[in-house]
């Protein structure tokens, strides 16, 4: 069914709202009916496509910084300390309800309280971020995601001077077994990839650019980490000394790249690093270094 969304047709199957008929006219009943089901030979799929749930998120008006614009979607340049979508202690203040706010049509478009979301950032992660209008754009932009025809880049400054000039990062992440509060590098994680290039080199630090090939919660923070190259000012994952001043993560989603969903053009998107990022950068004095070689960091091998 096109335009729906996979988080739209999963409301449908728990609302009830679509029945198998099988041969000799035998109907599953609703509880039977579940994501899981394999279908057989015959079988007969109605779907009644009902209106979404009126939403019990309220508008709220708050400053976007617009990159991109249509009917269809818009890209925002996200500050640090906001928070994507409500969740566990966070009900109202979000970017969704600022969305709201700014898109009245937003509600029903995805998750209930996720409307128009196709990817996050970290709350103190500042940078571009793409959000749908529709179930048709975000179903299609939600695949080019899945299949890594869009590109995320990321600007990060980390402590040390990072040795090989580009390289990867392949580390499975999940749930740390001993804070659950963290991500970490388990055997028992999924799968997680990061590419990185240097950019510049500074006494004790370095800048660098990041591309991901997976998606995983604080993948960047934790593979930069795993590096031994943590990022400056990151309060979970890096160093309490030497923040230069960073009171947040110094990581910026810096480009994004993607196909447009409803016309299939190809979109490329930048924002400048932000004050706090860009103040650091003019603290640090530049310095030339010894080249490394090209890299890959991986769990226990490089």
């Amino acid at each position: 069914m096109e335009g729906l969304s996979r988080a739209r047709v999963q409301a449908l199957i728990d609302a009830g709202a679509v029945a198998v008929r099988r041969p000799a006219a035998k109907v599953l009943a609703p509880s039977a009916v579940r994501s899981s089901l394999r279908l057989r030979k015959g079988d007969v799929v109605e779907v009644e496509v009902l209106p979404p749930e009126p939403s019990a998120l309220s508008p709220e008006a708050a400053p976007l910084e617009i990159v991109f614009e249509d009917p269809h979607l818009l890209v925002v340049n996200k500050p640090a300390g906001l928070t994507v979508h409500p969740g566990a202690g966070r009900r109202s203040g979000t970017l969704v309800h600022a969305l709201l706010h700014h898109c009245p049509g937003l509600p029903g478009v995805g998750e209930e309280h996720r409307p128009g979301i196709v990817h996050r950032l970290d709350k103190d992660t500042s940078g571009l971020i793409v959000v749908a209008k529709s179930e048709e754009a975000l179903a299609g932009l939600a695949a080019q995601i899945r299949s890594r025809r869009a590109h995320r880049e990321y600007i990060a400054l980390v402590h040390g001077r990072v040795a090989r000039d580009r390289g990867a990062v392949e580390a499975p992440i999940g749930r740390d077994p001993r804070r659950r509060t963290r991500m970490a590098i388990v055997a028992s994680g999924r799968r997680a990839v990061t590419h990185y290039r240097v950019v510049e080199r500074f006494p004790g630090a370095s800048m660098l650019e990041l591309k991901l090939e997976t998606g995983r919660t604080h993948q960047i923070r934790v593979h930069c980490a795993h590096m031994g190259h943590p990022i400056i000012g990151d309060p979970v994952y890096g160093r309490r000394a030497e923040a230069w001043g960073m009171s947040r993560q110094a990581l910026h989603a810096s480009r994004l790249s993607f196909t447009h969903p409803i016309h299939g053009t190809r979109l490329s998107l930048s924002a400048p690093l932000p004050a706090d990022i860009a103040a650091v950068l003019s603290s640090l004095t530049r310095t030339k270094g010894d080249r490394g070689t090209d890299g890959v960091v991986g769990g226990g091998r490089s």
